[in-house]
This record gives structure tokens, C-alpha cells and sequence, in this order.
């Protein structure tokens, strides 16, 4: 019988990415739904105890071979190789739906899973780019309900213009060229900021 997955910590977890070179693969991105309902009504002890729960469904549940790291919080992320992203869709609908009807009736009936994931090559080739369209499926899963798993999906960036005043627009392009990042680099980044600033409230 295969050994379980071990949870990595997220150094060990970017270098296990990195080992893998270019093979296809998705990358998962996860986190709990309404945790912090846990650890302020039921405290940090139980708060553990749920982590823990994840923890063991997550390493009981995925393909051998697979790699699982915490990436802070409660925040977890999984390397499924040679694995489509509509593949890992179906497996971790089923990860989410096991977490639900086996979660103990103490916890906060709010308490869920959300999954955002993005494939290699189809989405992103390095760790960051595919870090964070991971990201953006997961907060899409947060968007259309929570509890549920979303596959990134590229959108184009709306004409900016619409949203901001020229002298912004203008200082943009500056540091743009200054820089040599794109426009659109630089607003993910800024927006990245402003999301991990925030993310107690996601």
C-alpha cells in the first residue's frame, strides 16, 4: 500500500514545483470557508482540529504521487501530476463533497471548501503565474457560492479607461517602461496585495 502524502511545509512545497520541471501537472489551490467562524466560536483547539481533518482527507484522497503543502493559515495547496484540470475538477468535487457530509455537526454549518485550480501547460508554466490563476479559480469558487471547485478560466481585462482617470492611466504607462512589466502585470500585482491585505475577509 501506498505511503500517504506527507503535508508539506510551503518552501518544501514551492521546491517539490520546482523539481517537477516542465511536466504537465494542476496545481490546486484551497482554503476553508467561514474558518475563522471556528476558532472565534468554538476556539483555536477545535480550530486545529479541523485543519487536521482536512489535512487527512486531503492525503487519504489524492492520486499517489500527488504533493500537498499548507501554505499558510488555512490555506493548502496540491500538485496533481500528469493531471488535467477537468480531472482534478472531478476529484475534488468529491473531496468537497466528502468533507461536507463527514464534517462533525459541532462545526458551523457555514464551514466549507473552496478549490481553485489551473493546469500546466494549458493555463501557465511558472509557479507564480500558475500560483495565482490557481487563485483566481479559488476566488471564483468563492464568488459563485463557495463550497465548491472552479477551474481558472482567462478573462480579459476590461478597458481600463472605464475605471480610472487619465493622470493614473498616464503614471501607469510611466512605470510601466520604467519597470519593463506590463500595464496588466503591474495592476494582478497591486490587486494580489490588496487580496492577501484582505483575506481574512474572503
Amino acid at each position: 500500500m501506498a505511503a500517504r502524502p506527507v503535508i508539506l511545509t510551503r518552501p518544501a512545497f514551492e521546491d517539490a514545483f520546482q523539481a517537477l520541471a516542465a511536466a504537465p501537472l494542476t496545481l490546486a489551490r484551497l482554503d476553508l470557508d467561514h474558518f475563522k467562524e471556528v476558532n472565534d466560536i468554538l476556539g483555536h483547539t477545535e480550530g486545529d482540529r479541523v485543519l487536521r481533518s482536512v489535512e487527512r482527507l486531503l492525503s487519504g484522497s489524492l492520486p499517489t504521487g500527488s504533493v500537498i503543502g499548507r501554505i499558510g493559515g488555512d490555506e493548502y495547496s496540491a500538485i496533481l501530476p500528469e493531471t488535467a484540470a477537468e480531472t482534478a475538477l472531478i476529484l475534488f468535487d468529491e473531496v468537497i463533497r466528502h468533507f461536507h457530509i463527514h464534517r462533525d455537526p459541532h462545526w458551523p454549518r457555514t464551514l466549507g471548501l473552496s478549490v481553485g485550480l489551473a493546469a500546466r501547460p494549458a493555463h501557465a508554466s511558472t509557479y507564480p503565474d500558475l500560483s495565482r490563476a490557481a487563485d483566481e479559480a479559488l476566488l471564483r469558487a468563492k464568488r459563485e457560492g463557495r463550497g465548491r471547485a472552479c477551474i481558472y478560466v482567462e478573462s480579459k481585462m476590461v478597458l481600463k479607461s472605464n475605471y480610472y482617470p487619465k493622470s493614473q492611466l498616464d503614471r501607469l504607462t510611466k512605470l510601466s517602461a520604467a519597470l519593463g512589466q506590463t500595464e496588466a502585470s503591474l495592476l494582478r500585482e497591486a490587486l494580489d496585495r490588496l487580496i492577501e491585505q484582505h483575506r481574512e475577509a474572503l
